[in-house]
């Protein structure tokens, strides 16, 4: 399986632990920069239909403003009620200042 990356963001676009919401091929993702590293995660709540991207970035998670429940940049995993299913990550590659993120699989 290959990954098609596509254009999200400059990435001076970015402002460090500030989430940025994108769409991509149809998928809300939220891309966040913190901690030295570029993360993309599905922008949509497990626990309920809201963004993501509206929620504070800290330690390397990012908070459901909504019911407060945080989700890991890495991995997609909830650390805390009521959210107990994960959201999907994104692969992200940095081109120059370009922020690209696959969120489709090819085979």
């Amino acid at each position: 399986m290959t990954a098609t990356f596509v254009r999200a963001c400059g990435l001076s676009e970015l402002e460090e632990d500030t989430p940025k919401r994108v769409e991509l091929d149809g998928t809300p993702v939220s891309v966040v920069r913190t901690e030295g590293e570029v993360f993309a995660i599905n922008d949509i709540c497990s626990h309920a239909n809201v963004s993501l991207s509206e929620g504070e970035v800290e330690d390397c998670s990012i908070e459901c403003w909504l019911h407060g429940s945080s989700f890991d940049l890495r991995t997609g995993k909830p650390s805390g009620l009521p959210a107990t299913q994960p959201v999907p990550v994104y692969p992200v590659k940095i081109e120059g200042d370009d922020v690209l993120v696959s969120v489709t699989q090819e085979s």
